[in-house]
């Protein structure tokens, strides 16, 4: 029995994070994390933003809920301009609750938290969306994010070749060598159409507020994932891009008030509500249908949910506990 006030906290770096949450492990938590999101058993409030003064940035906050692990948590984390950035892009700390008593339980690594179940949402939505035989895959974007989803995504389709692009040529220098160091091969491209003709599967992981991706480009049977852009006033692809598409999302109530580019598209009249055919927990429940044919340009627009913070959470810290990894304090 713990004193009156007295609370263990387990505390999991970003690394263990890594450690305990292998791509295979969090393709199938996000799985679970986003089948129980499109069948109401989550409570996510909307990401919500604390933005300081005189351009210093901002503190985003997300809440959630996921009934099917019985657990809560907010994440926490600060978006600054590049030249103020020190270290992640997306520095900040993740609080997971036990629904028994609404205890906290653990503290996490919230740029680990978040770059790793993000690249595994993208693979999944690779996996139920893009053509069983894509073979070449290209980033739009040399960031962290980008670092995350080229270790995720060949799990999911046998890509032969991969390619990079970003607006800053020697970030993408620094991607291709850093990939190289581990036995991957990479290829830089000058332009986005270089890095966009013949490709298969496109991932834009960029922070870019307006649009890199252009809809002329697109060929049949591309698969796209908009990942870099998550608020209403920024969009990685133009209008061409969600008209071309049979268009999917994380959750409609997000999307629907943060997906910079279905918004832009709707209010500039080039396509309907209705244009979402379904989020991608309906996909992978059989509630509707994915890829239709060969042919077809598939989108799946994220802008993250807190379905997949929590499962992400709840999953690592339950294994750190079972092996004693992390460390503990008494709050």
């Amino acid at each position: 029995m713990n004193p009156a006030g007295s609370q263990p906290i387990r505390v999991i770096s970003g690394e263990l994070v890594r450690q305990l949450a292998p791509p295979d492990a969090l393709r199938a938590w996000m799985h679970q994390a986003m089948v129980a999101a499109s069948s109401g058993q989550a409570v996510m409030p909307l990401r919500r933003a604390l933005v300081l003064p005189t351009d210093k940035g901002m503190i985003g906050m997300m809440p959630g809920y996921l009934a099917s692990v019985r657990a809560a948590g907010v994440k926490l984390v600060s978006l600054v301009p590049p030249a103020r950035r020190r270290g992640s892009s997306h520095l900040g700390l993740m609080v997971l609750y036990d629904e028994d008593g609404l205890v906290p339980i653990a503290l996490l690594c919230g740029a680990t938290v978040t770059s790793v179940r993000t690249s595994a949402v993208t693979a999944l939505a690779t996996d139920h969306l893009a053509r069983r035989d894509a073979r070449v895959l290209t980033i739009l974007g040399a960031g962290e994010q980008a670092h995350a989803h080229i270790r995720a995504m060949p799990a999911v389709r046998n890509f032969e070749e991969l390619r990079v692009w970003s607006h800053l040529p020697v970030e993408a220098a620094s991607f291709v060598e850093a990939q190289a160091a581990r036995g991957v091969c990479v290829r830089a491209c000058a332009t986005v159409a270089e890095a966009m003709e013949g490709a298969d599967v496109i991932c834009t992981l960029t922070s870019s507020p307006r649009p890199i991706l252009p809809g002329a480009l697109l060929r049949p049977g591309m698969h796209v994932n908009l990942v870099g852009s998550s608020s209403a006033d920024a969009a990685e692809a133009d209008d061409e891009v969600v008209a071309r598409s049979r268009f999917f999302i994380d959750w409609r109530e997000s999307a629907m008030n943060q997906a910079g580019e279905l918004l832009g598209a709707i209010a500039r009249g080039v396509v309907t509500e209705d244009h979402v055919q379904g989020e991608l927990g309906e996909v992978i429940a059989g509630v509707c249908a994915g890829r239709r044919s060969d042919d077809e340009i598939t989108v799946y627009k994220s802008v993250g949910i807190a379905a997949q913070d929590v499962m992400t959470a709840r999953r690592v810290f339950d294994l750190a506990q079972e092996q004693g990894l992390g460390s503990v304090f008494e709050l």
